[in-house]
């Protein structure tokens, strides 16, 4: 792939709103299309703001109405705010692009960056993003004072963790040594250029999750860099670290168009 060019749009008090980082996204793909530009990958914090992907049910939004902002992107309804670091890498990939690939190099530079400061994260069977792994269910304290068999998130297809009180909620997955997700993945494919990208949680107040199903997923949680370490960690520390992951891995990745089956007579 060709040299990766890091631009930093803003953090802390400079946040930049999503909409304006979403039209921000759209001149960069329009001059990384046409070759006006090298692959970029925009990065910077938000101020609070949920947004929701197209796959996004009713029943996973906020109970309370709070605006949600309808993307293009692949996934369902996440958060994002400050604590939060936020890259959008636009890339031109070979067509018809692999995005199972993409997504697995952006998870690879996440848990590198990850590893770097101590916290051992993995991927998850069929969950995009990056985790950190819980205990196994045998040994996870009950909840509510029942046993983990009776767990309802896993038998009742509409239970729904925000009206069930703190002990299920997402941000206290960590408290229940269940798995969860310390970076969630979104992206969008459009003329063969990436949009969207990645949410790092780095030391975010994640009860914000908690007003909404995360990524739809409803028997795990959100975790943060700064939880799992049990101390104090900037996004300032952390950037430098990413990038320098980032590039190690787009930088040197292999591009191949996705293979497709050819029908036999």
């Amino acid at each position: 792939m060709s040299e990766l060019r890091f631009v930093r749009l803003g953090f802390g008090e400079e946040a930049v709103e999503y909409q304006e980082a979403w039209q921000k996204q759209r001149a960069v793909h329009a001059a990384r299309f046409a070759d006006e530009i090298e692959d970029t990958c925009l990065l910077l914090e938000h101020p609070p703001v949920y947004t929701a992907g197209r796959r996004t049910a009713d029943s996973e939004r906020p109970l309370d109405g709070t605006p949600v902002i309808d993307v293009d992107r692949g996934g369902k309804i996440t958060w994002h705010g400050p604590g939060q670091l936020v890259g959008y890498p636009i890339l031109k990939l070979p067509r018809p692009v692999d995005v199972v690939a993409h997504v697995r190099r952006l998870e690879d530079a996440l848990i590198l960056t990850c590893a770097e400061f101590g916290v051992r994260t993995s991927r998850v069977e069929g969950r995009s993003g990056v985790w950190v792994l819980g205990d196994p269910v045998e040994q996870r304290p009950a909840i509510g004072g029942l046993s983990l068999d009776f767990d309802p998130r896993l038998q009742d297809e509409e239970f729904d963790p925000r009206l069930n009180g703190p002990e299920y909620a997402p941000s206290n997955a960590g408290q229940r040594r269940e798995d969860r997700k310390l970076a969630a993945i979104g992206i969008r494919i459009a003329k063969g250029v990436s949009m969207h990208g990645f949410a790092l949680n780095v030391n975010p107040d994640n009860t914000w999750f908690d007003r909404i199903v995360p990524c739809g997923i409803r028997d795990a949680g959100v975790a943060s860099l700064a939880n799992e370490l049990g101390r104090e960690i900037t996004i300032a520390e952390v950037l430098p670290v990413l990038e320098k992951h980032l590039r190690e891995v787009l930088e040197q990745a292999v591009l191949k168009p996705r293979e497709v089956e050819k029908a036999t007579a």
